[in-house]
């Protein structure tokens, strides 16, 4: 046999080898894709089953903001973007409110996957368009993709970490490659949610630098008007591309969307009650006891409604920053959770309205409770050296109090854990034995409204020797010290999804941590807490989702990272009695864009409240 036939027979036998290969490897091409089993949307859906796809298009919606702001670009760790600026963008895929996870076409009219996820490409629909009438194409997909890791949020390049590389495969075809190796299913949900920029705007503009020009954008609205720090008027755009898309039927009714903006959470309510915008999801339990009342309330022109849910509720709590030399021992952290008396705020601060939180991933399947499972203890077993031994032997338990304010008890223990980190009593000061360290620290706030929630709180840690204050700053200053982890103490709300993925890696990591501008604020950097966020982003199915979400909660919970709050599962909705909305809500979420203005609750509206200002 000549070289030559040699050379065409091993190049035959390895291109059979191939084709075999890809013949294997099933590619799956689709209208949408959810990230454990099937969409519950089958191709070809007219609408999602929580809108009316018959809703009447037309009038305006006012909403209220509090503090200021100065930028368009809320993709960058620079500025103060205004509310309600992403309405202006449209992403790869959008997502439901009745499913845990799935996404089906926006810009993208299909997507395109291999069975093992390990790429994704997106087929963009011809139509789409941004708003000066220009084609949406694959070279704007990838001008937004690296622009947002190279000058966008940390956020993004971590989120974004694992694509190895983008490109224009033709026919209006973007693909991204994935890590070779990689077992993360979430990946192609990751780049679905990608808003796209329109590269030829950007061109000669700083995307890194906040600016108050008007972006370009391709979404159902765009910015009309604005007063910097004030308002900001939204109009939507009537021949919005993508209004009649299976996604969007039945959702952004209203014509104009204006956010006002003020000082304070108490002059935004009186502002409401006096009619000057439209309507208030309110999370401030003593204004909902106590402020809703008034003409308005009775003559029925302001309707009040509690509406419940099923969104996970996350973890909001006292966050402790760990880079903090009196903040590295778990037992200080663990100590200073007995001063937080619940019952009693719950009691005579909240009206009764709150449940205790115990759970990073609060009201839903993927919360930890009770004892470990044999399921979770088979995840956690590999990391026992560097994690907690009550992770594995001891149900996670917040302290309880009855309520009366005397909290003896919980402060005894709180002084035991202190004494054996080291800190014993010195003239009613608590002092590190070997340093002689004061113990003390300052609570960060940018809300006066809290300020009677801490208080106690911190009252009670002056009983234990522990002298925390309280510094309230304005809105900026406080997010240029979160951003620097400028801070001892933090009030801080960690949201959840019901399929957590590749955030986790934002919220928890050693590499977070490192980095300026994430939300590891509490600086966690444990090994075992790495390979665990690993672990869930890599999950194969729902069940391995659920048992290894639950052994991270566990290993977070028993760091003593936070104190836990509270939380509610019901929104706490007023408004001006000019909407209505479909008969069935969104399981997970609010759906106040698929609500609308009803004339004719709106001219009985100007009859009782001729003045109203947001007519």
């Amino acid at each position: 046999m000549t070289l030559r036939k040699l050379q065409l027979l091993c190049f035959s036998t390895l291109l059979g080898l191939t084709l075999a290969g890809q013949a294997s490897a099933q590619v799956i091409t689709a209208h949408g894709i959810a990230m454990n089993g099937d969409p519950k949307y089958n191709a070809g859906f007219v609408h999602f089953e929580y809108v009316n796809p018959n809703a009447p298009k037309g009038g305006k919606v006012r909403m209220a903001s509090t503090g200021s702001f100065d930028s368009f670009n809320g993709f960058i760790p620079k500025g103060e973007a205004a509310d309600g600026v992403g309405m202006i963008y449209d992403t790869l895929m959008s997502g439901s409110d009745d499913e845990a996870f799935t996404e089906y076409g926006l810009i993208a009219e299909k997507i395109e996957y291999p069975e093992d996820r390990s790429w994704v490409a997106f087929h963009l629909n011809p139509k789409a368009r941004f708003h000066d009438g220009k084609p949406i194409t694959p070279a704007d997909v990838i001008f937004t993709f690296n622009t947002l890791i190279t000058k966008g949020s940390p956020f993004y390049k971590s989120y974004y970490g694992d694509v190895t590389k983008v490109e224009d495969t033709g026919n209006n075809r973007v693909k991204f490659h994935f890590k070779e190796g990689t077992t993360n299913r979430e990946l192609p949900l990751i780049m679905g949610q990608l808003p796209v920029f329109p590269e030829h705007w950007w061109q000669g503009r700083d995307f890194s630098k906040s600016s108050l020009e008007p972006p370009l954008g391709s979404g159902a609205y765009r910015i009309k008007d604005f007063e910097a720090g004030k308002y900001i008027l939204y109009e939507r755009v009537e021949n919005y591309w993508g209004a009649d898309l299976p996604v969007n039927r039945g959702q952004n009714n209203f014509d104009l969307v204006r956010y006002d903006y003020y000082r304070d959470q108490t002059v935004s309510l009186e502002a409401f009650k006096a009619g000057e915008y439209d309507f208030r999801n309110e999370n401030n339990s003593k204004f909902w006891g106590t402020m809703y009342t008034g003409r308005n309330f009775d003559s029925g022109g302001i309707v009040k409604s509690e509406i419940g849910h099923e969104l996970p509720r996350g973890m909001q709590g006292f966050a402790f920053n760990t880079r903090r030399s009196f903040f590295k021992d778990s037992k200080v952290r663990e100590a200073i959770g007995y001063a937080f008396d619940f019952e009693w705020s719950n009691k005579n601060l909240f009206y009764g309205q709150y449940r205790r939180t115990n759970s990073y991933f609060e009201n839903s399947e993927l919360a930890s409770s009770g004892m470990p499972t044999a399921a979770e203890l088979k995840i956690l077993e590999p990391f026992r050296n560097d994690l907690p031994e009550e992770v594995f032997t001891s149900e996670f338990k917040v302290p309880v109090t009855n309520g009366s304010g005397l909290i003896r008890s919980n402060l005894r223990a709180a002084s035991r854990l202190l004494k054996e980190a080291g800190w014993e009593v010195k003239d009613n000061q608590r002092v590190h034995t070997k340093t002689g360290e004061e113990l003390k620290f300052e609570v960060l706030l940018y809300s006066k409204a809290f300020e009677r929630i801490v208080l106690p709180f911190t009252k009670n840690l002056e009983k234990l020797g522990i002298a925390a204050t309280i510094r309230v700053v304005d809105t900026s200053q406080f997010i240029e010290r979160y951003r620097k982890y400028d801070l001892d103490m933090i009030v801080m709300s960690v949201g959840q999804s019901l399929s957590p993925g590749n955030e986790q890696d934002n919220y928890w990591s050693c590499k977070a941590a490192d980095t300026p501008g994430t939300r590891n604020v509490m600086g966690i950097c444990n090994p075992a807490i790495d390979r665990l966020i690993r672990l869930v982003i890599e999950a194969p199915d729902r069940q391995a989702l659920i048992d290894r979400t639950r052994a991270l909660d566990r290993a977070l919970l028993w760091g003593h990272y936070m104190v836990p709050h509270w939380h509610i599962n019901y929104f706490r909705l007023a408004h001006w009695d000019k909407f209505s909305r479909p008969n069935t809500p969104p399981k997970y979420g609010l759906g106040f864009f698929t609500w609308w203005i009803d004339e004719a609750k709106e001219d009985k509206l100007r009859e009782i409240a001729p003045n109203l200002k947001s007519l």
